[in-house]
């Protein structure tokens, strides 16, 4: 029976859990590759050297590395879309709940800008990332297009203005990542609050 146990724990940490610690390392180290300035890279090679781990950690894990880059996607997203639901969630009044939604979301790309990188450059708009993309935006869409009904009571045209502010907000953040909007993290979250306000307005009136 020790001799079993000795084979699952290892300094009092379980297989699974050193599994899962490796497999959040290759996730993170990915982030850090893909999300570079620059010409992002991402091999098996370079992604467990900047892990620490070697290659059959890697495999133990991800059968190759356009199923970590999906992984990585899919956590920055989570992550950000995590963030700007609570933020709404615990504000009170619609215009409130628009600036809290939206300081999240660029709170979250400023504080890590590879998250912006990994969402908008083009750089990755050839791999696997481009159709994660586009799903990650049908998904904001549905989102934003559930705040617009709740948040403004807007049934008619809530579809239209959930596309066209997520795709505005899209373009303006992937500018201003791209050193081609000079505004400040508070202009960005002050100005779109107050277009996204005057557009829903639009739409309940």
């Amino acid at each position: 029976m020790l001799e079993g146990m000795s084979a699952r724990v290892y300094a009092g940490v379980a297989g699974e859990e050193r599994q899962t610690a490796r497999r959040a390392r290759l996730v993170e180290a990915g982030l850090e590759l893909l999300g570079a300035d620059g010409d992002p890279r991402l091999t098996v090679r370079g992604v467990c050297a900047e892990a620490g781990l070697v290659p059959r950690y890697f495999y133990e894990s991800f059968a190759d590395r356009d199923a970590l880059a999906v992984a990585v996607f899919d956590r920055v997203v989570s992550e950000i879309a995590d963030a700007a639901l609570t933020a709404v969630e615990t504000a009170d009044h619609p215009p409130d709940k628009v600036r809290a939604g939206l300081n999240a979301i660029v709170r979250s790309i400023s504080e890590d800008p590879r998250r912006g990188r990994l969402l908008f450059s083009p750089a990755l708009n050839s791999t696997v990332l481009a159709g994660r993309r586009v799903d990650s935006t049908r998904m904001f869409v549905r989102l934003l297009r559930a705040q617009v009904r709740a948040v403004f009571g807007a049934e008619e045209g809530a579809d239209l203005t959930a596309d066209f502010l997520v795709g505005g907000l899209a373009q303006t953040l992937s500018s201003w990542l791209g050193g081609t909007l000079d505004v400040s993290e508070e202009e960005i979250v002050d100005k779109c609050t107050g277009l996204f306000i005057a557009v829903a307005k639009a739409v309940t009136e």
